[in-house]
């Protein structure tokens, strides 16, 4: 029997001909580019199924995407748009709440007048109880004298030629004002103008002179109470006026009515006016009422009180019928020994009308009317 030789045994080793360091790179570049390979992926697979979507389909399922999303972005806006019109529309269904806006002050609203007893106003609790009462009994005009035809001034003006005037028992006018308002009145100041007995003998330069004489014209001898009047020609008293008129308004009057806007009953040549140039009575009473009138307009309402004879005839008082003298709003006072029924109050409203008064009130007491 044949024997063989045995072959001899190798051993084989395995080694690796790559360090630690470069086997730490290795894996590194490896995740690297597997990252790589994912997000590249995860960018591309939108577009790769709108593709595959979009071939779908267009190719298999023969259908157009782009009309389809047209249209369905039409039916989406469209409901958009009625939601919004059913909104607008319910909005427009709810009740709108507007406040009323509030009647000015300077406003002639209608309503009936009320003359208050200027010293009865001493305070709060005074003004208040008048107030009440008077709205009680529907009045919308409240009157009250702030100075009055024997030249007494019922509150502490700060005015010069004033300062001789205030009298003994002075009221607030500004509380007055405020707690009338506050009731739903219309307060109303009266001043007396041209007829003042103070003022002329503490402003001498602001009277009716005596012709030749360095004396006081007055309106009857000294020996039988007669007294001095304001001059209606001098600027001076047209200017202390209106100052009244803004001091008074300063104190929450926008409604004011001039008495006595007139000269003396009295015509002579003792009477000195100084510079005239020739304007007869009529045409300086009619400037000064349009100075005022000027000066206030659209800040105060300016009323002018007049008698029911100065009204409808050529008082030597005024040189025409008060209403050619061109105010605005008229106050007629008809005397207590006299009366006027329903329709002589209507004709003589209309009479007033034609001859350019835009509003007319008339005071009748004998027939307990006042409107």
């Amino acid at each position: 029997m044949a024997h063989y030789k045995k072959r001899p045994k190798v051993k084989r080793y395995r080694r690796s001909f790559y360090s630690r360091e470069m086997r730490i790179k290795k894996g590194v570049g490896i995740a690297v580019l597997v990252i790589a390979v994912l997000a590249a992926a995860w960018v591309a697979a939108p577009h790769v199924i709108d593709w595959a979507t979009h071939t779908w389909y267009t190719v298999v399922r023969n259908r157009d995407l782009e009309a389809e999303s047209a249209s369905a972005s039409a039916a989406a806006s469209s409901e958009a748009a009625a939601s919004s019109a059913a909104a607008a529309s319910s909005r427009s269904e709810e009740p709108v709440v507007t406040e009323p806006e509030p009647t000015p002050g300077t406003a002639i609203v209608e309503g009936s007048w009320a003359e208050v007893d200027v010293s009865s106003l001493t305070d709060d609790a005074a003004i208040q109880a008048a107030a009440q009462q008077l709205a009680a009994q529907g009045v919308t005009y409240a009157k009250v004298t702030l100075k009055d035809g024997d030249g007494t001034i019922w509150y502490p003006s700060q005015l010069a030629p004033a300062a001789n005037s205030i009298g003994g028992t002075t009221v607030d006018p500004a509380r007055i004002a405020a707690i009338f308002k506050e009731n739903g009145l219309v307060p109303v100041a009266s001043l007396a103008a041209f007829k003042d007995p103070v003022v002329p003998r503490t402003v001498r330069s602001m009277a009716i002179g005596y012709t030749g004489q360095e004396y006081l014209w007055l309106d009857n001898k000294a020996s039988a109470g007669g007294n001095p009047w304001l001059n209606p020609y001098s600027a001076e008293v047209v200017q202390f006026i209106g100052d009244l008129i803004d001091e008074v308004h300063g104190m929450g009057f926008d409604q004011i009515v001039l008495t006595n806007v007139q000269f003396p009953s009295a015509k002579n040549g003792k009477q000195d006016f100084g510079q005239t140039n020739g304007v007869d009575r009529a045409g300086q009473l009619a400037a000064d009422i349009a100075a005022w009138q000027a000066r206030f307009e659209g800040s105060v309402t300016l009323w002018y009180s007049y008698s029911l004879g100065q009204v409808t005839d050529t008082a030597t008082t005024l040189g025409a019928p008060a209403a050619q003298l061109g105010m605005k709003n008229l106050l007629v006072t008809v005397p207590a020994k006299s009366s006027l029924d329903e329709t002589g109050r209507a004709e003589l409203t209309q009479t007033l009308t034609d001859a350019g008064v835009e509003h007319s009130v008339i005071e009748d007491s004998a027939a307990n009317y006042f409107g």
